[in-house]
């Protein structure tokens, strides 16, 4: 079985399979998903195993930045992972993920993640549970009445995608967000032009939503300020009179959870993502830390899918950065706490070391915990689904 980077040749097949997967997509998706490749076959992004001329599988590496504690790196959002169902079983799912983690790595990628179908295949190779896309529902009517002083706002259009990426970088890190991702300007000019999407831009925020049956949703809501928020939110809760819900992705403390006037029985619905550092030094030393902690600790990882993670590495955290040095083995820097490339990538994103050890992914001396569990803080979310 060999993987290759899939060509203009390889489309049909490719939407073979990926209907098998995840069941046939109307005409108008599947317009729009032969228009994303002439985008990302070039890039080497869509990977394919083969069993001779055969496709049996595939991959997709998405383009991102994602924020960790107010600093943004490169990641790699994977998607359309399919195995066609008469070769399911015979590894090709591991064969496809070992060499999409290898070009996440030649693209430049420090850190992936995906939403999981299923999780065994992706734990098994270091993907671990990081956090979730949180979607809440609200009362149309609650929102319209959050109007308050009158914010400027005008529609958005593909033109305004660098304003719009360059709010988002700004709110995110202002708010020393950790997991969000930020697509390319290609893709949110891509998403601006659709028919079915309603965009409302101001100076420090902005929202984008539709129409779902008689109900909005919205697929993202960015405001950097009170009166924004306000403003976007009670736009489309205008919508009252038609749509009786609004449901839209949050963050854990979303400023509308405080917003609204009553608050009695949230619903919020969960859909988890996994993550995995690809680099482990540059992934470290890209992400943000809190200013008022400094920590010099190490930790024993092994990586076995990419060895250049393995080893014991010091950690010297101090004025919200960390610099990663080798250490060497264990003995030659002090107790350092043992860990897989998957727990070490939840540790990343704010899992806490006593939950690691708890679940036997953590082992070894516990003498950094606290240092560990004070720099790595985080209540990881994203906005977008992939």
């Amino acid at each position: 079985m060999d993987v290759r980077q899939l060509t203009v040749d390889d489309l049909d097949a490719a939407l073979d399979n990926r209907a098998r997967a995840f069941g046939p997509a109307d005409p108008d998706d599947t317009a729009r998903w032969r228009k994303m490749m002439d985008e990302i076959l070039p890039q080497g992004r869509y990977l394919g195993a083969f069993d001779g001329p055969r496709l049996v599988g595939t991959s997709r590496i998405i383009e991102f930045r994602q924020w960790w504690h107010g600093r943004a790196q490169s990641m790699a959002g994977i998607a359309s992972v399919t195995v066609a169902p008469e070769d399911r079983g015979r590894g090709a799912g591991r064969r496809i993920m070992q060499a999409t983690l290898d070009r996440c790595a030649e693209l430049g990628h420090t850190v992936s993640a995906l939403y999981p179908a299923t999780t065994p295949l992706y734990r098994g190779m270091g993907w671990e549970h990081a956090g979730a896309q949180l979607k809440a529902t609200f009362p149309a009517e609650a929102l319209r009445t959050l109007r308050g002083p009158d914010v400027k706002l005008r529609r958005m259009v593909p033109g305004d995608a660098p304003e719009a990426l360059a709010i988002v970088d700004r709110v995110h890190a202002a708010t020393r967000a950790c997991g969000p991702l930020v697509w390319t300007e290609a893709s949110l000019r891509r998403f601006l032009g659709a028919y079915d999407d309603f965009s409302y831009l101001a100076d420090d925020g902005f929202v984008i939503y539709r129409w779902d049956g008689g109900d909005i949703e919205i697929d993202t809501l960015v405001a950097g300020s009170e009166a924004t928020a306000r403003a976007l939110w009670s736009l489309v809760g205008s919508a009252s009179s038609i749509a009786s819900t609004v449901t839209a992705p949050v963050e854990p403390d979303d400023p509308i959870l405080w917003l609204t006037r009553e608050r009695g029985h949230d619903k919020v619905d969960p859909t988890r993502w996994m993550f995995r550092l690809v680099g482990l030094v540059d992934a470290l030393e890209g992400r943000g830390y809190p200013a008022a902690v400094a920590a010099d600790v190490a930790v024993t990882v092994s990586d076995p899918w990419r060895p250049a993670n393995t080893g014991t590495w010091r950690l010297e955290i101090a004025g919200g950065a960390c610099q990663v040095t080798p250490a060497g083995p264990a003995p030659a820097y002090g107790q350092a706490p043992e860990l897989g490339i998957g727990a070490m990538s939840a540790l990343f994103a704010g899992v806490s070391t006593g939950a690691l050890r708890r679940a036997g992914l953590m082992t070894g001396p516990a003498g950094s915990d606290e240092a560990l569990d004070a720099a790595f803080a985080a209540k990881p979310y994203m906005l977008d689904y992939f």
